[in-house]
């Protein structure tokens, strides 16, 4: 025994125990940042969305212990005018959909610098997004309810009826007219001809992670 190892004896440190032919290695922790990272690099994604993002989203699936296979990431740290919605199939590894998402009115104006849980704020709240069934709004039409899952993040969502709905303020056309997207009153609003395709991918379980710097 070596000068340095019966010195941490003497002191009662634990010592280093060498590993023999019979005994069994230990096994590797797989930590919650290496399974996204994984993910990230399988899906190439490299150049399409901030590495940081979608660690970000996928963190807070797992935190509460849920297993959605679709998991939609809105990235308000974007302007408006570029296609800021993520859609993940997990279990596929693949980006599904990219488009574009309005923020609230009072979120700001190309980009999105306030966010809000209160009622009449006219903010978007940020954090993880349990979608439920798909619902006809009346002013609206086909839309997804949204159950914020973030005590004092979005915990109001139903309260203030945010949902995902789709709206013609949401389109290339209004940003060739006004250089940005227009804004809702909180909701993640999608162009309306892809509503089908967002409420094929996320009713009744998918998963919606709302991301600011």
């Amino acid at each position: 025994m070596t000068r340095a190892l019966i010195f941490a004896g003497l002191l009662g440190w634990p010592l280093p125990v060498p590993v023999g032919a019979g005994d069994t290695p230990e096994v590797a922790i797989v930590v919650e940042d290496d399974v996204a990272d994984v993910l990230y690099r399988e899906m190439d994604l490299g150049g399409v969305l901030p590495k940081e993002v979608f660690v970000a989203g996928h963190r807070s699936m797992n935190r509460d212990g849920l297993q959605g296979r679709m998991l939609a990431i809105a990235d308000m740290s974007q302007p408006s005018t570029a296609r800021r919605l993520y859609v993940f199939d997990l279990a596929a590894r693949r980006l599904v959909l990219r488009t574009w998402v309005a923020h609230g009115a009072n979120s700001g104006g190309l980009m999105a610098r306030r966010f809000s849980n209160r009622e009449g704020s006219h903010q978007t709240s940020l954090g993880l997004y349990r979608v439920g069934q798909e619902i006809v709004s009346p002013k609206h039409g086909p839309a997804l309810l949204l159950h914020g899952m973030d005590h004092g993040l979005n915990d109001q969502a139903r309260a203030r009826e945010i949902i995902i709905h789709g709206a013609d303020y949401v389109s290339s056309r209004f940003i060739a007219a006004n250089g940005r997207l227009g804004r809702s009153w909180g909701c993640p609003a999608v162009p309306r001809d892809e509503m089908d395709r967002v409420i094929e991918l996320l009713a009744d379980g998918g998963l919606l992670y709302v991301y600011a710097s």
